[in-house]
């Protein structure tokens, strides 16, 4: 299994990658990625999970705040990712047990194959995992299509994004331990390549959606892509070096994601497009994080919804010690 695949291809958004958004355009979303990165076999995957979920637990921080109502979580492979993602979904496992209101899982992903200036919602009416299939949302996707803001994703190009496919086993396991299937329903939006002024609007629409206790939303990234093959290695200068106490490339890695982390926490998403400018660090999901920064602080400045978000776990796929090598960072944040 690869690590990430951070590189979109420079392929523009057209009507080849839309639906249209009769009923009859719906299909069932094939666990496409299954088999490669991760297990294919209900068996394998389910105690795989489990090994995952037992970890993190055994490691979790008791949290004091409020219930959990977002993550952000990683979507290599999972034998690369899995072990971050579980603490994420042990918030999701919390919520579900102290809100049994929440219907709805909504999941902010990126695009690594399309090239969009737009959101696309999935227009799968089940998506298919070896564990269980998930049900969509029909009725909020039709609420935020009515917006006119939004276009429906076809079949391929759902189906090739894995960064939305790697929540899935885990939302699957999740469910099958707290609720049933019929309970909560799963909406996939794919965000694109949009600009700080769009991230800003469309997290503004969409804000009163994720407010509601009924919805629990999950945002999908990696952090850092470093390596010759990602056409990123950045050295820390020697004063940058002798004041953080950097000596190692990996160090460096950790401490641009950390950077970018904590802007995360300070909800600041003027801020976080800043940190881009001056680090264009790796974040595949930089878009989706961003458009759910100004969602929470839309929700923050009306009254609505004030969330305390925080960063549980962080790891690197390796350690880097010289520019030939490569690694994918992984950290997972819970908004409670």
């Amino acid at each position: 299994m690869g690590q990430s695949h951070y590189k979109p291809q420079n392929v523009a958004a057209d009507s080849t990658s839309m639906s249209s958004s009769s009923p009859s355009s719906r299909y069932s979303r094939r666990a496409y990625h299954a088999g490669s990165w991760y297990d294919s076999d209900k068996l394998a995957l389910d105690a795989t999970l489990s090994k995952f979920f037992a970890d993190a637990a055994q490691n979790q921080r008791p949290s004091v705040l409020g219930i959990p109502r977002a993550c952000i979580c990683p979507h290599a492979g999972f034998s690369y990712s899995g072990p971050t993602a579980a603490y994420s979904y042990l918030a999701l496992k919390e919520a579900l047990e102290r809100n049994p209101s929440i219907r709805t899982i909504v999941v902010l992903h990126p695009s690594h194959h399309v090239f969009l200036e737009s959101l696309l919602i999935s227009g799968a009416s089940t998506i298919e995992t070896p564990l269980m299939n998930l049900a969509v949302d029909d009725v909020l996707r039709e609420k935020l299509l009515s917006t006119g803001k939004f276009d429906l994703m076809n079949q391929r190009v759902d189906e090739r994004e894995h960064s939305g496919e790697m929540q899935y086993p885990f939302l699957a396991k999740i469910f099958m331990s707290v609720c049933s299937q019929e309970q909560i329903k799963v909406l996939p939006i794919m965000v694109g390549s949009i600009r700080a002024n769009k991230e800003e609007s469309y997290g503004k629409l969409i804000a009163p959606y994720l407010a509601d206790e009924s919805v629990f939303t999950v945002i999908s990234s990696d952090f850092c892509h470093y390596g010759s093959r990602f056409s990123y290695t950045p050295r820390p200068n020697p004063s940058e070096a002798s004041e953080h106490g950097i000596n190692e490339l990996f160090e460096y890695i950790e401490y641009i994601d950390r950077k970018g982390m904590d802007l995360i926490e300070l909800q600041r998403p003027g801020a976080f497009a800043d940190y881009f400018r001056e680090y264009s660090n790796t974040i595949c999901g930089r878009h989706p994080i961003a458009v759910w920064l100004n969602c929470v602080v839309a929700n923050s400045e009306n009254g609505i919804e004030k969330l305390d978000v925080r960063f549980v776990r962080y790891a690197q796929s390796s350690r880097v010690r010289s520019s030939n090598d490569s690694s994918v960072s992984y950290a997972s944040a819970v908004a409670r």
